[in-house]
């Protein structure tokens, strides 16, 4: 998509925002030694206190997990996914969004991959966020069915969850980091947990800054996580509130209507895009690269084309000042984001390690052979 009129504006904007300084929460868990390559070549360090991460409930994870018992995991998953995506570029956003899924709902331990067997046991799939929505479970599946063969009851669900995301955003330019690995799967999920947990396309800022706080993650997490909509599609159903006319009202205090849009053809093509589809028709998140992740999503957000009604509320004027965000506000980091991309990178590799040290409530776990199903007892 060709930039618009708004772009001498955007910079302006850009550049206004920018005087804010950047800061990063104090408190947040130290992130596992590391080095992120951002498409460009860039190389930043992640700082940290150890070769271990402790992820709660008796979990501990590490880099290297699997290097003396499944030395070709990564190797493995890599070279799958790099299919996958080459079939169906819009795979990539959807393994991104099942690890995302996976670890808002009682940590990250694969359990949004069970099948369901009424009526004996209703997991995650069905529930209103992922019904008809997620999609990748057979590309999980071939992996799984691959790691077993070359190093059996080995490499949990969850963990090539967490690898199959890492590489998902690495294969469409986006920055890569050591995954820590050390998780195990769960025997159960949670239905309700799905349909409470996670945010929808709706919310505001106030509810997205307390949903990402409700499972341990703050409120630049949620903002440098967002930027995971820089890459995949929505259905028209999702942001129909965008498209209602004159919908202005303010989202950032966590209300689920539409954003005000600065550029009205961006709306307009929407409309027309969705207007006899009953809702099913699909639009990229990312007009303008829609197969690269990079930090475009964020210069959309300045200009007005967000497609979700809670990403464009990011950018929302009282987004800016959202009570306990970062000193900046939600708005100076986007604002952050969309100048310097080194910087988006940095932010989302970390906050991908902190989301992925949610770990389960309960205690054991086990690797499961099958993803879809748990194994059987002995």
């Amino acid at each position: 998509m060709a930039y618009s009129s708004t772009t001498v504006a955007l910079q302006i904007v850009v550049g206004l925002l920018l005087a804010l300084t950047v800061t990063t929460e104090s408190g947040s868990a130290p992130v596992n030694t590391s080095c992120v390559t951002g498409s460009a070549g860039a190389t930043v360090s992640i700082g940290y206190g150890g070769a271990r991460a402790s992820a709660g409930a008796g979990m501990s994870l590490g880099v290297g997990v699997y290097r003396a018992t499944c030395p070709r995991a990564e190797e493995i998953v890599r070279a799958a996914i790099e299919r996958a995506v080459a079939a169906d570029p819009r795979m990539a956003a959807s393994l991104l969004r099942l690890h995302f899924h996976d670890c808002f709902v009682n940590g990250c331990d694969g359990s949004v991959l069970l099948d369901d067997k009424p009526p004996f046991f209703i997991g995650e799939k069905t529930a209103v966020p992922n019904a008809n929505s997620l999609r990748g479970f057979e590309v999980i599946d071939t992996i799984k069915a691959e790691l077993e063969r070359e190093c059996p009851e080995t490499v949990s669900c969850a963990d090539l969850l967490a690898i199959a995301a890492r590489d998902s955003v690495v294969v469409s330019g986006g920055p890569n980091w050591e995954v820590e690995a050390g998780r195990k799967d769960g025997r159960t999920a949670s239905l309700q947990g799905a349909n409470t947990n996670l945010p929808a396309p709706t919310s505001g800022v106030a509810t997205l800054v307390q949903k990402f706080r409700n499972v341990g993650l703050s409120a630049k997490d949620m903002v440098a996580l967002s930027g995971a909509h820089t890459i995949g599609k929505a259905r028209c159903t999702s942001f129909s509130a965008r498209l209602v006319s004159g919908a202005g009202a303010d989202v950032s205090a966590g209300g689920a209507v539409g954003a005000a849009s600065k550029d009205m053809a961006f709306l307009q093509s929407l409309q027309q895009l969705c207007s006899g589809s009953a809702g099913s028709a699909l639009a990229h998140l990312d007009l303008a690269t829609p197969a690269t992740f990079d930090n475009q999503y964020y210069i959309n957000l300045l200009s007005g084309d967000g497609l979700l009604p809670s990403d464009q509320a990011l950018a929302s004027p009282s987004a800016g000042a959202m009570p306990g965000a970062d000193d900046d506000g939600v708005a100076g980091l986007v604002a952050t984001y969309a100048f310097d991309a080194s910087v988006f990178f940095q932010d989302f590799a970390e906050s991908m390690l902190r989301m992925g040290r949610l770990a389960p409530g309960g205690a054991g776990g086990e690797v499961r052979t099958n993803c879809r199903v748990v194994n059987s007892s002995s």
